[in-house]
């Protein structure tokens, strides 16, 4: 196996586990416990995850889009049905990125009518091939750990839209807070989604309700809806409805 493909399969069980052991990576990979000490020493230095004593666990820093999608996958693709069954026919869609986001994005490939709004280019890769769904592309500078075209021409293109309904993917989300994502030029953006819709639903899985990263997208009184899963923290679901945003919990 080439180094690459061994950090890349390290980083995907990490991801998808939460934490990893020495032993328990030497068996999946085949080879030595020195060899994968060595491997999360690298993947360590570069800020991918964070070696513990004997082992690894998830890092603190936002991983790559690709090695976060198989966490929290069957809550995700229960938020997004829930967020398609939202949308009505012939709507226009803003789409930011995110791997809940792009769960959505699948749910509604399947629906004709829709004018879909993006700056996240997997998303984009995926409807382009759907000749019932009208395709947008907002451009900007790509962000390779989320796959989205950010900064100031995504934000001056926006602000020549109008957007029936928004839907934003966050790393984060507190009442004291906001809702907040790992990257400035990234939040910015999704601010100029936010001031382009009629309507902005907030789709984030339980590990992110609770908690705050570096960057503040907007308060949450500021949201109409969220849809998240049912194991998130019930105080701070509480404190959202309060607000008098919509929850819906599936």
């Amino acid at each position: 196996m080439l180094k690459s493909d061994r950090l890349n399969r390290i980083l995907d069980h990490v991801s998808a586990e939460g934490s990893a052991d020495v032993h328990e990576l030497a068996a999946l990979l085949d080879v030595s416990r020195a060899t994968v000490r060595r491997d999360l020493q690298l993947l360590d230095e570069r800020g991918l995850l964070q070696r513990t004593h004997g082992g690894a666990v998830t890092a603190a820093s936002e991983l790559p889009l690709r090695h976060r999608t198989g966490r929290q996958q069957a809550e995700k693709q229960r938020i997004a049905a829930a967020a398609a069954a939202l949308v009505p026919e012939g709507a226009v869609v803003g789409l930011t990125g995110g791997t809940t986001v792009s769960a959505l994005a699948r749910e509604l490939a399947g629906r004709g009518g829709l004018t879909v709004v993006t700056n996240a280019v997997n998303i984009a890769a995926d409807l382009v091939v759907r000749p019932d769904v009208r395709l947008v592309v907002v451009g900007g500078e790509a962000r390779a750990q989320s796959y989205e075209l950010v900064g100031p021409s995504a934000e001056r293109m926006l602000d020549e839209y109008h957007l029936d309904m928004t839907f934003l993917g966050v790393d984060g989300l507190t009442v004291a807070h906001g809702c907040s994502t790992h990257d400035q030029l990234e939040a910015h953006t999704d601010r100029a989604f936010l001031r382009a819709g009629s309507r902005t639903v907030v789709v984030a899985d339980s590990t992110k309700i609770g908690k705050v990263t570096f960057a503040r997208i907007c308060p949450v009184r500021e949201i109409g809806t969220l849809v998240t899963d049912a194991a998130a923290d019930g105080a701070e679901l509480a404190a959202v409805r309060a607000l008098g945003v919509e929850v819906l919990t599936v």
